[in-house]
């Protein structure tokens, strides 16, 4: 059976290695599209890092941005005008564009479709909320499906807006968590020495705990700081816990404690994450609730997949020292993030 328990450390040491690297490829945009009688206002985030050069002069990336980002209203195309580009500034990473779009007449079917990975990258996606008088549609633009289409309807209620709303926000959590491989591979160090279901229960619900409370208090605005401080600080929380477990394995019994210390700045991080997008003011509590959620449902979905062949392993006569390796694994990628985030701030 050993070769089984190599095959499964092997497989969970690739895949640590393979999301480190997923990490450092494709970009996300959000874009807020709100509709109003004939005229459409396109307003896109991206982050400030990893564009390269696409973005050095933010005037001429906007009016390709325009032209990349193709509207039309009834089968007609609409002409879009750049009117708006801000900078990163103190307290915000990302870029901000926006464009609006005329069209010949009120708009009763909208067609989009978004370009933006002829000038960003195949593996670019935009995460976009499309919003109008009596209604909205929350859509994906990544790759394989860069077309989307909305018949503007006024018959929808607030209680069916707000649900749906709900519904994409908490969407958002779940793809935020599964994709934030910075957060997964602290949760991996955290549970790499739990050796019981009491252990594990104690670690997840102390960090769930922590960074609900920060990600409440900054997306509501009762708490800023700025990214250039949180997200080096996660970085360096994944080595802490990583070279924790290789030093001082017999603190394993406190990692509790270091679960929600640590989590409430990574609460901070995935407030940033849902700040770039914007809470809808109409159903703020249920965006952000379904965020939270949802963040929480892709948490559990990373332990229910890794604990189970990570506890198998580690037991004597198979791969005891896999805890280690993975320790040594998560301590380099995360120091190589934490040099990075400095470097960059």
């Amino acid at each position: 059976m050993r070769w089984l328990g190599a095959l499964v450390a092997a497989t969970v040491a690739m895949l640590a290695v393979g999301v480190a690297v997923a990490h450092l490829g494709g970009t996300t945009g959000y874009a807020t599209v709100s509709i109003t009688g004939q005229s459409v206002r396109y307003a896109l985030s991206l982050p400030g890092e990893g564009l390269g050069d696409s973005t050095r002069d933010l005037r001429e990336f906007a009016a390709a941005v325009a032209r990349h980002v193709a509207i039309e209203a009834d089968g007609a195309a609409c002409s879009g005008v750049p009117a708006e580009t801000r900078q990163p500034s103190a307290g915000r990473a990302n870029i901000e564009i926006v464009v609006l779009y005329a069209c010949a007449a009120p708009i009763r079917t909208l067609a989009i479709r978004d370009g933006i990975d002829a000038l960003l990258g195949v593996d670019h996606h935009t995460i976009a909320d499309i919003q109008w008088p009596g209604g909205a549609k929350q859509v994906i633009f990544e790759k394989g499906q860069r077309s989307a289409s909305v018949v503007i309807a006024s018959g929808a209620s607030p209680e069916a807006r707000s649900t749906g709303k709900f519904v994409f926000y908490l969407g958002l959590g779940v793809e935020h968590i599964i994709g934030g491989v910075d957060h997964l591979l602290f949760l991996l160090a955290l549970l790499a020495l739990s050796t019981s279901l009491w252990q594990t229960v104690k670690i997840v619900t102390a960090f769930t705990v922590a960074h609900s409370i920060t990600l409440s208090l900054a997306a509501l605005g009762l708490v800023e700081v700025p990214s250039s401080i949180v997200e080096p600080l996660i970085a360096a929380s994944i080595v802490w816990v990583a070279v924790e477990n290789l030093v001082a394995p017999a603190g394993v019994g406190r990692r509790w404690l270091i679960a929600a210390v640590f989590g409430l700045v990574h609460g901070l991080g995935f407030a940033s994450a849902l700040a770039e997008l914007g809470l809808p003011r109409d159903a703020l509590v249920r965006a952000l609730i379904g965020f939270n959620i949802g963040v929480e449902l892709g948490q559990l979905a990373f332990v229910v997949v890794v604990m189970p062949p990570l506890v198998w392993a580690s037991r004597p006569g198979r791969l005891p020292r896999l805890p280690q390796i993975l320790s040594v694994i998560v301590a380099v990628v995360g120091a190589v993030w934490l040099v990075e985030r400095l470097l960059a701030v």
